[in-house]
């Protein structure tokens, strides 16, 4: 009984309590900052991929959420709920036109006794269940398992790691104070097996890993972003990003590119990355309407040397049901799906990851 009141008293707040809250901002230093920061209010570590099995092509997403449950800080009890993991897991199946997912939440007190979640605070090591992502080296493992489906993979390094913003530091809003820790892995060579079903299919493909955390994040007029992360056939590696008002403005914007071979990725700044949306999918679920297709324009005022990166992008979503309902755990519904990434002539120069949040309903943080 008691495991279940502090639980409850958990869920009973805010999951993800981003209030303005000042950050003096830190060095990264690796390995340590590829674990969990259990001081910080908010964090995750999202890994997301397309996967190829013979013909068929797939997507796959894994994201394990860390929350940090004021309240119960100073309990002494061993099933306080100090922490909370969630994690959200997906395959896109191309073939078939459809998503399969699931969610997860569970308390991670400090207790590994009687803890039903774990995040280490030494390097990526996080479990919830049978659900997982861990780092050893250079290769990582994911493994995730709904009704429909299951994946167990392996992730290897093929680029050292993307610090985005400045120096790994990323602005999320016009107030010094929201802003984020944020390195990226792209590029990561996968390697595994999918389940659907009764059916289990050798995969492999390229992924791409973000981890954040942060004390403050969105501005309070923000209600939801837009996000891509791009692994482009060249090697490169594109991110960009915009936070959006209710009317559709952008508040703030900002993202990178990479060269394949360059250590340093290229940022931009909030006036030089603009979404346009193109065509719109309305949700038979939730009502919801998303741009599926968007036109990014990209102004480089730094280029790099050798990046012969267009500034015009097209996104195109694979298919266009890509919605999680996540209101069992993290409360939101929001689209994230595989999606291609197209030069100005209609070229294909890229595969990866759109994600839009806030247009179900404003996300409460």
């Amino acid at each position: 009984m008691r495991r279940r009141q502090c639980l409850s008293t958990a869920l009973s707040l805010p999951l993800w309590p981003w209030a303005a809250q000042a950050q003096t901002r830190q060095a990264l230093q690796f390995p340590r900052d590829l674990g969990s920061h259990p001081d910080f209010a908010i964090e995750w570590w999202y890994i997301t991929g397309r996967l190829q099995a013979a013909q068929r092509q797939f997507g796959f997403q894994l994201t394990f959420f860390r929350s940090r449950v004021p309240v119960t800080q100073g309990m002494r009890s061993s099933f306080a709920a100090k922490q909370l993991i969630f994690a959200h897991a997906a395959v896109t199946d191309v073939t078939n036109k459809r998503l399969i997912h699931d969610q997860r939440i569970a308390r991670a007190s400090g207790n590994t006794q009687v803890d039903l979640a774990t995040a280490s605070d030494a390097d990526t090591d996080l479990n919830l269940g049978n659900w997982l992502l861990k780092r050893d080296g250079s290769n990582y493992r994911a493994q995730a398992s709904g009704s429909d489906f299951s994946f167990q993979l392996k992730l290897r390094e093929t680029q050292p790691l993307l610090l985005q913003g400045d120096q790994g530091w990323s602005r999320k809003g016009p107030q010094a104070s929201q802003a984020s820790y944020y390195y990226s892995l792209p590029q990561l060579q996968v390697s595994g097996q999918l389940s659907l079903g009764e059916q289990t299919l050798p995969v492999q493909g390229q992924a791409w890993l973000d981890h954040e955390w942060s004390q403050s994040l969105m501005h309070p007029q923000t209600v939801g972003w837009d996000w891509i992360g791009m692994n482009l056939l060249d090697g490169s590696a594109l991110t960009a990003f915009r936070l959006r008002t209710k009317d559709g403005a952008a508040l703030w914007a900002g993202g990178s590119i990479r060269a394949p071979e360059s250590a340093q990725a290229e940022v931009f700044g909030p006036d030089d990355v603009i979404f346009t949306p193109q065509r719109n999918w309305k949700s038979p679920a939730s009502g919801a309407s998303y741009p599926v297709q968007w036109s990014v324009q990209i102004r480089r005022t730094q280029p790099t040397a050798g990046l012969n990166a267009p500034e015009s992008y097209s996104v195109n979503a694979v298919i266009d049901n890509q919605e999680l309902d996540s209101r069992q755990s993290t409360g939101a519904i929001y689209w994230e799906g595989l999606s291609e990434l197209l030069d100005s002539n209609g070229k294909l120069v890229g595969r990866g990851y759109l994600e839009m949040t806030g247009y179900a309903s404003p996300l409460q943080l």
